[in-house]
């Protein structure tokens, strides 16, 4: 296991895919330019749509598409491994996708697959959210490897079902890419975040959207970087932009030995 240099991008997405493709690729180039090995997007980075069902439109069938090409093709120029947020994915249901984590290598070849499984619901404050409306769930739990580090993978509302990272240990950093709300993300991202770096006593790398859209709906943004023992290492409240940190295979094996609690796991 080697110590890698990790960035999370932040973006404030709009209803058009070109121009926003034209932003992860810059803001990627900058993470690259920073010394960046693993890049990690949000959440819906390629469309937030005015509706809900705005994204089924571009969906793209698994292993070709602008969106899936434009991850290739960016992975391959900064020769880094791309963690690339979701894209919408068709699914056997036209009126719906699948939200996808693909993960490109610096070959530019999709190494891994993740569709997410837990699907967002929410009322009240003013707003309603039903990602089952447009979005079939996955079914498989992701299991990944690179650079020596065991990965877990989820995204956005996977972050409150702690299980479904149990379900993937052993790993050493979780990567999620997500887009939560305002209201839910200013009570509960962080919290949630340290505290699943806590309790798996590994690094966390979380992507946001962070600002107001063009539909009016505002993402909570707060991308961060959190070490095995929850000390946020970067963060960035909102707007778009690029943090970075080291993962460091010494601090994780420090904080495993001194407080061993994954060995002391009885369920």
């Amino acid at each position: 296991m080697q110590t890698i240099k990790a960035a999370t991008i932040q973006m404030v997405s709009s209803t058009r895919p070109s121009d926003n493709i034209a932003t992860m690729q810059r803001l990627v180039a900058e993470a690259a330019a920073q010394g960046a090995q693993w890049v990690l997007l949000p959440e819906y980075w390629p469309i937030m749509g005015v509706s809900d069902t705005d994204k089924i439109a571009h969906a793209e069938p698994f292993g070709s598409g602008v969106l899936q090409q434009a991850l290739s093709d960016t992975a391959r120029r900064h020769q880094i491994t791309l963690f690339g947020g979701t894209v919408p994915l068709q699914s056997d249901n036209p009126d719906k996708v699948l939200n996808t984590l693909l993960v490109y290598d610096s070959e530019g070849n999709c190494r891994a697959r993740y569709d997410k499984m837990h699907l967002f619901g929410y009322s009240g404050l003013g707003e309603h959210y039903s990602e089952a409306d447009t979005i079939q769930p996955g079914g498989t739990v992701p299991h990944f490897e690179m650079n020596g580090w065991g990965i877990a993978q989820g995204v956005c509302y996977d972050l409150r079902f702690p299980e479904f990272f149990r379900a993937q240990s052993p790993f050493d950093v979780l990567m999620l890419p997500a887009a939560f709300t305002y209201n839910t993300g200013k009570a509960h991202w962080e919290l949630l975040l340290r505290t699943r770096a806590v309790e798996n006593q590994c690094y966390v790398i979380a992507s946001g959207q962070g600002g107001t859209h063009e539909s009016g709906r505002r993402t909570y943004g707060h991308s961060m970087i959190i070490d095995p023992w929850g000390d946020i290492l970067a963060v960035l409240p909102e707007g778009e932009g690029v943090l970075l940190a080291e993962l460091n295979p010494a601090r994780l094996a420090s904080v495993r030995s001194r407080l061993p609690a994954l060995q002391h796991r009885l369920l």
